[in-house]
């Protein structure tokens, strides 16, 4: 099975003709713009009473996440294709100028309205930064050296988590709430300048230069579709009712007409090499379980902790520090990990492993809470689902030529998003089933002394089923032989 292997990545990496510090300069630079659009997903929430009180219409203030959510979603497939053929530095200079407009027009506003618009550009943007740091690293650095740097992925996300709440509360409480907007501006132009010079010299992956306009329509409209099923169901309107089954039929319909479209078309925006490639097929789903798990857990966790451990909502929200810190743990320890070993796949496996037995563990302890026993326990299940992301990552990036790769990390961006959209879905009609009181803003007052701790045992115990789906798509994925700094073309061929 090695020598097809072999072949198959004949024309997989080859190092651009840059320095290490040019190389080190483009990494910093893209995780700066990354960091740009992670902190504004969590540098929103905290203003939200502030930006409502200024506005007004404050039954509108959940769109001012969903339509940044709907649109970064949404279009971080197309940036992948974008980048394989006109290249990355243009590609990632348009989406950062797109997040600092909608960071203007967001600043700007002066209504709910122009808030919201300006939220959905800033998603536009956001979403290609998201793809685009994961394929320019796979341009700069072997499959066997990448997985090292998913943990400054991992960092810059743990970075944002808390940076974001914290500077998004003291603007908002101290300052000006649109000064989380402003920010950005700065940011966004030093990582350009950082970028500008080495970025020129990376080379156009494809040869093809035609973009599917109709598939990523129908792409776009199915997602945006779909997650305004899933961000109303259960809340604006109930999960039975006809708006939401309207939504998920008209969602089905679009997603049907794009798979018959990518089956037809000469060029389709997400190559079918790509898509019926094993190793993209089975990590992709691995990775969009894994965060489902992941996002849902994250939501629910506080509302556990404030009810059966009588936390504040902030104590619960700095009790998520172990979730957190855990997962950027075991991302980084499976980045390093990753040179040394041959079976690099083991990692996630028994990652996936660990994160199954604590999450049980945390379901059938919900009786007898304990804040120390659930800080272990979430803190071992973050570490073991955060030995997946690298390793599924530099699989999918291993598995496909260059042509592809901003293909393929744009769909496994894609779906990784939308799997913590469908997490949060999935936990929540679980909530709802139990007729737990609460909200996506935490903890309902109606009825919160009367809430059982066995509805959670459920979701931690569905979250467990869910991890070890995801061992088990693993465990089916390929494992190929990752390319070393030390291999070349000739070599290779």
């Amino acid at each position: 099975m090695d020598k097809p292997v072999r072949a198959q990545n004949a024309s997989g990496f080859k190092a651009p003709p840059i320095s290490e510090r040019e190389k080190n300069a483009i990494i910093g630079g893209v995780l700066l713009s990354m960091l740009l659009a992670a902190l504004d997903q969590a540098i929103v929430a905290p203003a939200l009473p502030t930006i409502g009180g200024a506005l007004g219409h404050a039954e509108y203030l959940p769109w001012i996440v969903t339509a940044y959510l709907l649109t970064a979603t949404a279009m971080a497939p197309l940036y992948g294709k974008i980048s394989d053929i006109y290249g990355r530095r243009p590609t990632i200079y348009a989406a950062i100028l797109i997040f600092l407009a909608g960071s203007v027009v967001s600043a700007l506003s002066v209504n709910m309205f122009m808030l919201i618009v300006g939220r959905a550009i800033q998603g536009v943007g956001g979403g290609g930064l998201f793809a685009l740091t994961q394929t320019v690293i796979g341009d700069l650095v072997p499959p066997r050296e990448r997985a090292a740097y998913a943990a400054w992925i991992s960092g810059t996300w743990a970075v944002a988590s808390v940076a974001g709440p914290l500077l998004g509360g003291y603007f908002a409480g101290h300052l000006d709430w649109s000064l989380i907007f402003w920010i950005n501006l700065p940011l966004g132009a030093f990582a350009m300048v950082i970028l500008n010079n080495p970025l020129k010299k990376l080379s156009v992956a494809a040869r093809q230069h035609k973009v599917d306009a109709p598939g990523a329509f129908l792409l776009v409209t199915a997602t945006a579709v779909l997650l305004l099923a899933l961000n109303w169901g259960g809340s604006t309107y109930p999960w039975l009712s006809a708006p939401i089954a309207g939504l998920i039929g008209f969602s089905l319909l679009l997603w049907a007409v794009l798979s018959w479209w990518l089956l037809r078309t000469v060029e389709p925006l997400i190559s079918l090499e790509v898509l019926v490639n094993p190793v993209v097929r089975t990590a992709t789903i691995a990775l969009f379980i894994v965060q489902a798990v992941s996002i849902g857990l994250s939501v629910y966790l506080p509302i556990y902790m404030q009810l059966f451990l009588h936390l504040s909502v902030a104590d619960s929200g700095t009790a998520l520090l172990g979730l957190m810190l855990g997962t950027v743990a075991g991302a980084m320890g499976s980045g390093r990990l990753v040179a040394h070993v041959t079976h690099y796949k083991r990692i996630a496996l028994i990652g996936m492993l660990l994160c199954t037995a604590c999450l049980v563990a945390l379901g059938l302890s919900v009786h007898r809470p304990s804040l120390l026993l659930v800080e272990i326990l979430t803190t071992g299940a973050g570490i073991g689902w955060g030995t997946s992301f690298p390793i599924s990552t530099i699989s999918v990036q291993n598995a496909v030529d260059r042509a592809h790769l901003g293909v393929a990390t744009g769909l496994m961006t894609f779906m990784r998003s939308l799997g913590g959209a469908m997490g949060v879905a999935a936990f929540g009609a679980i909530a709802l089933g139990y007729g737990l009181p609460l909200g996506r803003e935490g903890v309902g007052t109606a009825g919160a002394a009367t809430a059982s701790p066995a509805a959670f045992g459920v979701i931690f115990l569905a979250g467990a089923g869910c991890a070890f789906v995801s061992f088990l798509f693993l465990v089916l994925m390929p494992e190929k032989p990752l390319q070393g700094a030390a291999e070349t073309p000739s070599v290779m061929e």
